[in-house]
């Protein structure tokens, strides 16, 4: 696969991000773009390893490891290594659904699984990906494709985040006539109002869900199943229902002072955050804001919805943030 000695010619480049001091300027992804001569150089690095883990997708004692979808890495790094983008993107597809999501944030445990990166850095895989697909949008590759044969059954997928629109895309490509309900205002569900624009720009999300649209499959939101619309009702009205629903309950923390002001659970902070940049507060009645500007912001979690926290309340220009972690502190090389 790639160049067989890529791996010993080429070392591991990924693109430059703008600076701290820049990107907490705007809410604008902050990733600069990449020559595709040197993603190719990427690509090369691919070896040929007798068992490539990146895409096994298995679980050891409760860690990801290699990739959830089993995508077809080592195929279209040397795809792309070749030149040969559109396969590449063919081949992407095969196994993603949404690479342009995945290739924004997911955490890569495709890299942490490299064979190369036993000895050396390795393969710049989720940056490849994310090349492969935005490529594809460029040259017009990726246009809607609705199924030729309609099978006349009908199914309700109840929420809209990455369960609900990959599970909607499977169905309608199988020639199910699909309808999404979501509860919120837009569609997306986590991708909308969960991840902070700076890592996942909702023009991007809006540009897959028109494409689904225009593929045949229908959108209904503000609709709360079991509120607004009775579950009994989309029984009646589809051959099948799935459940799709985001785990939204937070998790507390029963300690001494919890009930004071000022403290707020992650998901209602980055929600308001997102939905007044997107201009939803303007039509509401009693808009949600939560600024953290000018205040002195401690954030308990050092996961990535705690590091969104970090990351939203710097934009706010706040005026001092800490963040409590309660692991030890990870190693800084593997």
């Amino acid at each position: 696969m790639a160049k067989p000695t890529g791996f010993m010619e080429y070392a591991r480049e990924v693109p430059a991000d703008l600076s701290p001091q820049e990107r907490t300027l705007h809410w604008k992804e902050f990733h600069r773009p990449f020559p595709e001569e040197k993603l190719q150089t990427q690509g090369a690095r691919c070896m040929d390893c007798g068992i490539p883990f990146c895409h096994t997708g298995k679980l050891l004692n409760g860690m990801a490891s290699g990739c959830p979808i089993n995508n077809l890495i080592p195929e279209w790094n040397d795809l792309v290594y070749r030149g040969l983008w559109q396969q590449a993107l063919e081949r992407l597809l095969k196994t993603n659904n949404f690479p342009e999501f995945t290739g924004r944030v997911c955490p890569a445990p495709c890299e942490g699984s490299c064979t190369l990166g036993i000895n050396d850095p390795p393969v710049t895989i989720k940056n490849i990906e994310y090349a492969i697909i935005e490529k594809g949008f460029e040259e017009g590759w990726i246009v809607a494709e609705p199924p030729a044969v309609r099978t006349g059954k009908s199914v309700a997928v109840v929420g809209s985040g990455p369960a609900g629109l990959a599970c909607a895309d499977m169905l309608n490509r199988a020639g199910h006539l699909v309808t999404v309900y979501e509860r919120a205002d837009r569609i997306g569900g986590l991708l909308m109002y969960g991840i902070p624009n700076m890592k996942l720009d909702k023009q991007v999300v809006q540009r897959r869900i028109d494409l689904m649209a225009a593929e045949g499959i229908s959108f209904v939101p503000n609709t709360e199943v079991g509120k607004d619309l009775p579950g009994d009702k989309l029984r009646e009205d589809f051959d099948a229902v799935v459940l799709c629903g985001g785990a939204t309950r937070p998790r507390d923390l029963p300690i001494e002072g919890r009930e004071l002001k000022g403290i707020y659970f992650a998901m209602d902070f980055l929600h308001a955050n997102t939905r007044n940049l997107l201009g939803g507060s303007l039509r509401d009645e009693n808009p949600v804001t939560i600024s953290a500007r000018g205040k002195d912001v401690l954030v308990i979690g050092g996961g990535d919805t705690g590091t969104d926290c970090v990351g939203t309340a710097l934009r706010h220009g706040c005026r001092s943030l800490n963040q409590f972690e309660i692991l030890q502190r990870p190693p800084d090389t593997r």
